[in-house]
């Protein structure tokens, strides 16, 4: 089993910056990637961004060159950078943690956290 623990979010005016994190602890090395999802009212989830355990990244394309993901091994979390925000950013954003072919495609184990509410206010 996977645990994960999220923090970071909350309530910031149009343009402004957050950072959330996701630590991980249990069985580990189950798993090969960890990335963030969210979900707005009314709408599906849909990756925000995510990277495997060999440093490759993938972004939405809404959020590609304003957000950053990393992950720091030493403490088994990932972070997302998130500057420039705007109001259509607004959901809760949950962590994820699993396995990934290379074509990003999900398999085997897959962990999801609480979710953490992102306000962006314009």
């Amino acid at each position: 089993q996977v645990q994960l623990v999220e923090s970071g979010g909350g309530l910031v005016q149009a343009g402004g910056s957050l950072r959330l994190s996701c630590a991980a602890s249990g069985r580990i090395s189950s798993i090969n990637a960890m990335g963030w999802y969210r979900q707005a009212p009314g709408k599906q989830r849909e990756l925000v961004a995510a990277i495997t355990n060999t440093g490759s990244t993938n972004y939405a394309g809404s959020v590609k060159g304003r957000f950053t993901i990393s992950r720091d091994s030493a403490k088994n979390t990932v972070y997302l950078q998130m500057n420039s925000l705007k109001p259509e950013d607004t959901a809760v954003y949950y962590c994820n943690a699993g396995a990934l072919t290379v074509n990003w495609v999900k398999y085997g184990v897959d962990y999801w956290g609480q979710g953490t509410q992102v306000t962006v206010s314009s």
